[in-house]
């Protein structure tokens, strides 16, 4: 695969590479990875997420499968018991209100029938490093066990949880997703932003 000379390339950082085979672009959102993965014209198409850009315009790539834009991924935080699991629940909360997530996600506070807690967090699952990140960034801290990944939401969806309250987090929207026939134009540059 052979990449475009970029300038500025730490302003990639995060964005995705895509190999079309006959060409390879740079600059995508997700959002914009995952429609075009979802297009006949595109569906052949390797994704790669820029994970770190060097001055020189230099790229570190990480792979990223299909099924990964299809997927959700989360983070379960376990409580002792509904009252430590409402702080977790709302400190989540605030964390959302001072530092936007990079991405939409779903906040549960979730009981089952055994007495169990948790406070859930559900994101696509191609922004799991970046949910990591901000919440390391943030500071966020619980006092129970934590579980992550995609198997972890359907075991969740699967077990007989009961929401108990819940909230929808709205991510970062400093660049505009291309849709539709802008977005398929923009496949056939090197640079897309």
């Amino acid at each position: 695969m052979k990449l475009p000379e970029i300038k500025e390339a730490s302003r990639y950082t995060g964005l995705y590479v895509i190999d079309f085979g006959d060409h390879s672009a740079v600059g995508f959102t997700a959002e914009e990875a995952a429609e075009l993965l979802d297009s006949d014209a595109h569906r052949d198409a390797k994704v790669y997420q820029i994970y770190k850009a060097y001055p020189d315009g230099r790229l570190e790539l990480k792979g990223v499968t299909r099924q990964t834009f299809d997927l959700e991924a989360g983070m379960f935080f376990y409580a002792r018991n509904e009252q430590a699991g409402q702080a977790d629940f709302d400190r989540l909360s605030a964390l959302a209100e001072t530092t936007l997530p990079p991405a939409r996600a779903k906040v549960h506070l979730a009981a089952d029938a055994q007495g169990g807690v948790v406070t859930a967090l559900i994101y696509p699952a191609e922004y799991d490093d970046a949910f990591s990140r901000w919440l390391l960034d943030g500071h966020y801290r619980t006092e129970g066990a934590v579980e992550a990944g995609t198997g972890a939401v359907g075991r969740y969806y699967d077990a007989a949880w009961q929401i108990l309250d819940q909230r929808q987090l709205w991510g970062q929207t400093s660049i505009t997703s291309l849709r539709g026939q802008a977005l398929q134009e923009a496949a056939r540059k090197a640079v897309v932003r």
